[in-house]
């Protein structure tokens, strides 16, 4: 089953660490006390819609399009599945809720969709501050294919990340509060290659320092030498940081940097002639606004790899991405997270297909999550599950998607998903 490693989840939360925690007073409990409503068997031949929630933290602090992609992919599949007849002849009814980024919004957001909407479940979740997390596993409402900014994901049963989890999830985090992760990525440059010595760009700030010392932990299990470089938060002096790494020998480059510092990061890089095997990224920006946002770095641009767990939104020789394209073709870019929000709704509705006989209720979608294993998404996803490990593996077979980005090209996919496989060890951590 394919599972992000922790660099990847951490990655993600490199964007947000500028603004701290997220927190907020929370509803009380008895404001979600479930009493199994929306979850009955609708009569034979009911074409009433079934209703979805997707909670998106879309006017969040960190900015306006930083966590819609799922969002808009979610919707994109439903809108053509709607066209196509829907679900058992069934309209599928998405209410959108934004929470703000805040988790008083994201509670709001639980407590409208689950006991007001009576939402069957909720699809492509992309939460800053998922404090609602814990109310919608109480209220047994399938929640499936979520981004796992959080630990929320490998913490409670009901929900159903889009990477999966091995995790037992039955309330604490991981295994006894730890999550575990591979080395992949970086045995994948390591032996693909022949990458020896990587940096990692960090500022000082405890969000960013800690993700580095992460990433710096698993490239040193994997014999790299690392060259660990801090900027200042508040007057980073890119410059130098790229100097030094090329003074280093560094092949590869990763960070612990918000979006605005990579591409200063990169300018810098070309500024001083710091060439490198590969500037890594993160899925979250897997996107093809990368020639914009990196319009002032061609060298460090063309020099952009990322890795994940889904295929590369632009291998349009496959038709699951075709399809995917072609129902998102009005959208201004496109992302691996729209992607990642398509297959989540495509999860969803191969559950509901599932249920159609006896009724689409919350326990027969959440029954079929449970036995998902092996899911793809129409080969969209390297395959996911759902284990429950009594004790956390100490070593897994992981495989994963890399992609390269070359101007007039865009993101070039390298070798096949389901074959670029590792057998790595896991560490714990932190999340």
């Amino acid at each position: 089953m394919g599972r992000r490693s922790p660099v990847a989840e951490a990655a993600i939360a490199v964007m947000l660490l500028t603004l701290g925690t997220a927190c907020g007073s929370r509803l009380p409990e008895s404001d979600f006390e479930h009493r199994d409503r929306g979850s009955s068997s609708a009569p034979a031949g009911d074409r009433t819609p079934i209703r979805v929630g997707i909670i998106t933290s879309a006017t969040s602090p960190v900015g306006g399009n930083a966590f819609t992609g799922p969002r808009d992919g979610a919707k994109a599949f439903f809108d053509r599945l709607d066209a196509r007849g829907g679900i058992d002849g069934r309209r599928v009814e998405v209410r959108l809720c934004d929470d703000g980024g805040s988790g008083v919004g994201n509670n709001e957001c639980v407590h409208r969709l689950i006991d007001e909407d009576e939402v069957v479940a909720l699809v492509a979740t992309t939460a800053l501050d998922y404090a609602g997390a814990s109310r919608v596993s109480h209220a047994r409402v399938p929640d499936i294919g979520g981004q796992p900014i959080g630990a929320a994901y490998d913490t409670y049963p009901h929900l159903y990340g889009i990477y999966g989890s091995l995790a037992p999830r039955a309330g604490t985090t991981g295994w006894d509060g730890e999550q575990y992760g591979g080395t992949e990525v970086y045995r994948y440059f390591k032996r693909e290659h022949g990458a020896r010595t990587a940096a990692v760009v960090s500022y000082n700030q405890p969000a960013s320092a800690a993700y580095a010392r992460l990433v710096e932990r698993g490239l040193r299990a994997e014999g790299y030498k690392v060259v660990a470089e801090q900027v200042d938060f508040a007057l980073p002096n890119f410059r130098a940081a790229a100097a030094d790494l090329k003074e280093q020998g560094a092949d590869l480059v990763f960070d612990a940097l918000d979006t605005h510092g990579n591409a200063r990061l990169c300018e810098a890089m070309d500024d001083v002639g710091a060439e490198v095997t590969a500037k890594v990224t993160n899925v979250q920006n897997w996107t093809s606004a990368v020639a914009e946002d990196y319009k002032d770095a061609p060298r460090c641009r063309n020099a952009l790899w990322a890795t994940g767990s889904s295929r590369n939104h632009e291998d349009t020789d496959q038709a699951a991405v075709r399809e995917f394209r072609e129902a998102t073709k009005g959208l201004k870019t496109h992302s691996q997270w729209q992607l990642e929000g398509w297959a989540a709704a495509m999860w969803f509705t191969d559950a509901a297909k599932s249920c159609a006989r006896q009724g689409v209720t919350r326990a027969c979608v959440d029954g079929f999550m449970n036995r998902s294993q092996g899911y793809t998404a129409d080969g969209l996803l390297i395959p996911v599950g759902f284990e429950r490990l009594a004790e956390p593996p100490k070593e897994r077979r992981t495989c994963l998607s890399v992609a390269r980005w070359e101007d007039g090209r865009g993101w070039v996919s390298q070798g096949d998903m389901n074959t670029t496989c590792f057998d790595v060890p896991q560490l714990s951590y932190q999340p």
